[in-house]
């Protein structure tokens, strides 16, 4: 099997850009895993623990989609490779943008109707369990049930992108070969 030429580095992303993929990709790992294990926990001081610890980390998810936003937009993305380009049929390059749309969406999604469901539930969000956030919906069971949905929803809808994500990612490197990967990986060539 031919591969091409692996990417060139300046082909890479910059240094703030792999630093802010990678703590959300982490950051979203773990507030996957903590969500699903404490909705089925017994009412107990550890999962109101859990929920405070899930709600302060999902604004902090909120706050480094807010900077990474504000960096793609200033910063534009290295093209993908040429010679991937030529080998990629159009419905592979609209599922890449499209992923990346919609992660990007969900990114802001996710822990805004997380908030929500929170405020109307009548439970104040609290930034590192020190920083009151404003409550931006009014305390309503019918609101709190659906923003619980569309939060779950949106959650599986992210968790589901993200594996999408990283079989991508890891075909392009174990079966194209292309160096599509060691764009978003410090200190490869």
């Amino acid at each position: 099997m031919h591969h091409p030429p692996a990417t060139p580095t300046a082909a890479r992303y910059s240094l703030v850009a792999m630093a802010l993929h990678w703590l959300m990709a982490l950051a979203l790992i773990g507030l996957f895993g903590v969500g699903v294990y404490m909705v089925d926990l017994p009412v107990s001081p550890s999962r109101l623990k859990l929920y405070n610890w899930h709600k302060w980390a999902g604004i902090t998810v909120l706050t480094l989609a807010l900077l990474r936003l504000l960096w793609r937009l200033s910063h534009r993305p290295p093209p993908l490779p040429q010679t991937m380009l030529l080998g990629m049929p159009a419905w592979q390059r609209l599922a890449h943008h499209g992923t990346h749309g919609l992660m990007y969406l969900l990114f802001f999604a996710v822990p805004l109707t997380g908030w929500a469901y929170s405020s109307a539930s009548g439970f104040r969000v609290m930034w590192f369990g020190r920083i009151p956030l404003p409550d931006f919906v009014p305390i309503s069971q019918a609101l709190a049930d659906g923003f619980k949905l569309a939060h779950n929803v949106l959650a599986m809808a992210l968790a589901l992108l993200v594996l999408v994500h990283v079989a991508a990612a890891l075909k392009h490197h174990f079966v194209d070969g292309d160096g599509l990967m060691a764009r978003m990986l410090p200190g490869r060539n």
